[in-house]
């Protein structure tokens, strides 16, 4: 990815640095080479390289790019989760990729880390990406995801006679669980995502309190996985499939549903983050009707909802972290909606404004491993800037609306926002 040259300089804004600290009124960024080398007060700025560009703020707010730690980019806002698997070919799905990869940093996600993908799609755009040949977040990719067989991500009944080796590898095992792994070190990705529970979303096999793995399939999945240097991440829901993931060695959790004491224990003494995952929920309840969800599967999604905000709310009180990313790309919660999680866990969950960015910048950099390189405004770290017309202390919901972003950066570079530099199409002739 390309870096800004020259010096750059953002002001007449409060600085939200992603840290958790005080919003600092009246300051100044200053930007060199794509790099951050002052973020603070106007007061205690230092000279202004002469020469420098300038951005205005227009008396808003100046934050890091937020980062999206549950992304599913090959997930095309679905009506179905059969629809998955078998509606589009690769090829196709390639190509809504990239258009969600486009409306995830025009809404001011400048990283993601990817929850599951189909066909290793997220591997290849987070390498277009990089290489600048498509606009989107910096990517940490996930690939295909493992399920044990009759498992949540298990539905193509046998009669089909097709298996599900685009979206998922079905294990049974062991053996399997190893298989499935190796398979991954050779498409590239970083980090595993398993299922060891199940979801509201198929209540009559799968519910939210059942296992869809062993422990020795996932300690396989860890064993393997740590060994070639990946990571492991899995939707856990229920309370034992949770303990068995912190027991097995998980990196990172998705949801984290249903914690009980032991199982808050246990996370804290391993300082695993979670991301929730909770407008998915929310979005499920408000909407699920609208697209024929059964009423037995919006309840589980009711109760989903209420045990995810108070086990959330507890582990940010206890004093884990977590990260922001819910579960976007169906029908009734479609990609571009991202920071509606952010003001759901603002409004209604209980968090403070500046606890919802700290979890959706710093954490969410933290849990792709690149806490060191973006996340926080700091020196040193790289200019992935969010700059906004608008208090989002005051109304975090602003980050809802895109038209209120002056300016998303990359490493220095205007990317999307009001001063984005105008679309042109270059026409090449070939002979």
């Amino acid at each position: 990815m390309k870096t800004a040259t020259g010096s750059l300089v953002i002001r007449n804004g409060q600085i939200i640095d992603g840290t958790g600290a005080a919003a600092v009124p009246d300051g100044v960024v200053v930007i060199e080479d794509g790099r951050i080398s002052y973020a603070g007060s106007a007061t205690y700025a230092p000279e202004l390289p002469a020469g420098a560009q300038q951005i205005d703020a227009n008396g808003g707010t100046i934050m890091p790019g937020l980062v999206e730690a549950h992304f599913h980019a090959t997930y095309f806002n679905i009506r179905a989760l059969e629809d998955l698997d078998i509606k589009y070919p690769v090829e196709y799905v390639s190509l809504l990729s990239a258009v969600n990869c486009r409306l995830a940093l025009e809404c001011g996600y400048t990283a993601a880390r990817s929850g599951g993908c189909l066909f290793n799609v997220d591997f290849w755009l987070k390498t277009a990406i990089e290489q600048d040949l498509i606009p989107g977040p910096r990517l940490s990719s996930s690939g295909r995801e493992i399920c044990s067989a009759g498992g949540l991500m298990d539905w193509n009944p046998e009669f089909r006679k097709i298996g599900m080796e685009g979206l998922v590898f079905i294990i049974n095992g062991v053996d399997d669980a190893r298989r499935a792994v190796r398979a991954l070190v050779k498409d590239g990705v970083e980090w595993v995502k398993t299922y060891p529970t199940g979801d509201a979303a198929a209540p009559d096999t799968n519910d939210h309190h059942t296992l869809c793995m062993t422990f020795d399939e996932m300690h396989a999945v860890v064993q393997t996985a740590h060994n070639h240097g990946m990571k492991v991440t899995g939707h856990c829901r229920a309370t034992e499939g949770i303990k068995n993931a912190l027991r097995a060695g998980y990196d990172a959790l998705e949801h984290g549903t249903f914690m009980d004491d032991e199982a808050m224990d246990l996370l804290l003494e391993r300082d695993v983050a979670v991301v929730p995952a909770l407008y998915f929920e929310k979005a499920s309840v408000l909407r699920g009707e609208e697209f024929g969800l059964p009423q037995q599967v919006i309840d589980g999604h009711q109760e989903t909802l209420d045990g995810g905000a108070e086990s959330a709310l507890r582990i940010l009180r206890a004093g884990g972290r977590l990260g922001m990313g819910g579960d976007y790309g169906f029908g009734w919660n479609p990609h571009g909606d991202y920071a509606r999680e952010l003001t759901y866990f603002t409004k209604e969950v209980g968090f403070t404004p500046l606890e919802t960015i700290m979890c959706a910048t710093k954490t969410g950099a933290e849990i792709m491993g690149r806490g060191d390189e973006f996340g926080t405004l700091e020196a040193g770290k790289l200019a992935d800037v969010l700059v906004v017309d608008g208090d989002v202390i005051a109304d975090i919901s602003i980050l809802e609306d895109r038209d209120r972003f002056i300016a998303v950066m990359q490493s220095g570079i205007v990317k999307a926002g009001r001063l984005a530099p105008a679309e042109h199409t270059d026409v090449i002739v070939q002979g």
